[in-house]
């Protein structure tokens, strides 16, 4: 059997030492490392950690020849066994990598474990080996022989279950629940010692209910597709972040996002932090199962394109925070206030003018972890549009006598918890709604038209509100403001005053109409609509003279604000009703 062996090298010099065995291996074995993780769609080159690559047959080198980037091969002597060892450089808090030093060890399968071309659908076992004393070990991997702390081996089904499953190492904080008859075990590292983890324990188990029973009914023939699962929290002063598992999810939340005992509110930092909970538990189902047909099979070596991300990702991020008020962990006010950031700052991208949320998709490789000062000129994000797009279905569906909801249990029925197409989209919508959605998903996902969000939520009994905007949406700005840096652009809008004014992203803002600015709003009391003024800024060492308008209206980006109508008809009544609580 393929086994791997993990071990803690230097901790200080943040290197693992990754020993992987192969039997009976080919003449010419050939050996690669994913380029990418599924779930987080950029080449992120995992293979520049590798150093030290050596081989052995019978304690006898092997010569191993590389061949690109993140592939080799060695020329073996016979079926001994190959042995293959590598020191892994490991630094990178996010979720999505591998980390290592003195107080804590993370590691996700794509980054370590070399992958053996032509054997990738054998049983692959992975063991934890030499780890600083007191650490334990956290995994949804089916254990095979391991310890009281984990330490031990592993055994995955296949290479893509193996590096499917993220590994936490240290001394963590741990607790566990039941959700409509599954283990659940919640890990946090980190935390501060006032952290509250019954609290966070019991407002997870209702996100996880709620969304078993979602997919599968609450009778007891609802079965989740997975036998138990594992949260895995790592918090620090400052990050945020989510990867979704088959049966576990590696979480990156700042530390005071935490419930703290003795709290009973529920603080936005905290509100955040359950968003992300419900929304890579979603993906259990909306992406590591029912999942794009260009998924069907990874391949590791590149990018893998699809157009649906908008479904897989938006979609998710439309029921993450739906849930919350579900459950009842947030009211409605707040839901609509988390709704109503979403559309502002959707509204305030002028590149959904430009790019499609299906084109935004299958460009994510390049555009959307890759942003720039002009990223918001230039494409729209898949997650917050495509939310809006679920929105915007939903509340249609309702009108039209059928919900979003249906249409997700009908595609996971239909496709058995497995790819689906666009097609098969357009036909559940069809199914549930009873009229072809073939001009929705035209014009909202394939188009660059507005939503008619406003009217749809009416219809719902929600007002939609108009904000006054600041300075920076009124001229089409976005800044970093300190009281060491001063006012900098950090991105100007396509179409705005600022862009007009010849303001560019790093623009230091100095002052306006003969004014000192310290923070933008300032320039409020100094400024009158439609009327030029003079505006220093600072650039490469040099101070520029520029004359900028202020927009008599809201400019690029007026917020918005929902509120619950307090007497809605009937109709809307029983909708609002129906969409926010079942």
């Amino acid at each position: 059997m393929i086994t791997y062996r993990i071990d803690a090298e230097d901790v200080h010099a943040h290197l693992f030492r990754v020993t992987l065995r192969v039997p009976d291996p080919a003449a010419q074995q050939r050996l690669s490392l994913p380029v990418w993780i599924p779930g987080s769609y950029l080449v992120r080159e995992f293979a520049r950690h590798l150093s030290d690559v050596r081989a052995t047959q019978g304690g006898e080198p092997v010569e191993l020849q590389q061949l690109d980037k993140a592939s080799w091969v060695a020329s073996c002597s016979g079926r001994a066994e190959l042995v293959v060892s590598a020191l892994v450089y490991a630094f990178d808090t996010s979720v999505r990598a591998a980390f290592l030093d003195a107080n804590r060890g993370f590691f996700n399968g794509t980054g370590l474990c070399l992958r053996v071309e032509g054997r990738e659908a054998e049983a692959h076992r992975l063991q934890i080996g030499t780890l600083p004393r007191g650490w334990q070990v956290a995994t949804a991997m089916r254990a095979v022989k391991v310890d009281a702390a984990g330490r031990g081996l592993y055994e995955a089904a296949d290479y893509d279950e193996l590096v499917d499953h993220p590994f936490e190492l240290g001394s963590f904080w741990r607790g566990s629940f039941d959700a409509q008859g599954v283990p659940h075990q919640f890990v946090v590292a980190g935390a501060l010692p006032d952290f509250d983890g019954e609290r966070l324990l019991a407002d997870a188990q209702r996100i996880c209910e709620a969304q078993i029973a979602f997919w599968h009914g609450s009778g007891k023939k609802a079965r989740a597709p997975m036998d138990r699962y594992v949260f895995l929290l790592n918090t620090a002063e400052d990050g945020h972040g989510g990867l979704e598992h088959r049966a576990s999810t590696a979480l990156l939340s700042a530390r005071r996002n935490l419930p703290q005992r003795g709290r009973a509110e529920t603080s936005d930092n905290y509100a955040d932090l359950l968003g992300l909970i419900s929304h890579e538990y979603f993906h259990t189902w909306n992406v590591k199962r029912l999942r794009p047909a260009e998924f069907a099979r990874y391949d590791y070596t590149q990018e893998n394109y699809t157009r649906l991300l908008w479904f897989f990702e938006g979609f998710t991020s439309y029921y993450d925070d739906l849930f919350l008020r579900r459950c009842g962990l947030i009211d409605t006010p707040r839901y609509l206030k988390l709704l109503a950031r979403t559309i502002t700052g959707v509204a305030a991208t002028p590149g959904r003018q430009v790019q499609s949320v299906a084109q935004a998709s299958f460009d994510a490789w390049v555009k959307y972890y890759r942003s720039d000062e002009n990223t918001p000129n230039a494409t729209i994000s898949y997650y917050a549009k495509g939310s809006l797009v679920a929105l915007a279905l939903d509340l249609t569906l309702r009108r039209d006598g059928s919900s979003l909801d249906e249409v997700m249990r009908t595609l996971w029925k239909a496709s058995d918890g497995g790819p689906i197409g666009e097609a098969d989209i357009a036909a559940a919508l069809q199914q549930c709604g009873g009229r072809s959605y073939e001009r929705e998903l035209a014009e909202w996902v394939h188009g660059t038209v507005e939503l008619p969000l406003q009217g749809l939520l009416y219809s719902a009994g929600i007002e939609w509100q108009s904000q006054p905007a600041t300075i920076a949406q009124r001229v089409g700005l976005r800044v970093n403001e300190s009281a060491l840096t001063g006012v900098k652009a950090t991105h100007v809008l396509r179409g705005g005053a600022a862009e007009a004014a010849g303001i560019a992203a790093g623009d230091e803002i100095l002052a306006v109409a003969g004014w000192r600015l310290r923070r933008l709003d300032d320039a409020q009391r100094v400024l009158t609509p439609g009327e030029p003024a003079e505006l220093l800024v600072a650039r490469d060492q040099r101070v520029l003279t520029l004359r900028v308008t202020l927009p008599a209206d809201a400019g690029l980006g007026a917020p918005v604000q929902l509120v619950a109508d307090a007497k809605p008809g009937k109709v809307a009544q029983s909708l609002r009703e129906a969409w926010l609580t079942r």
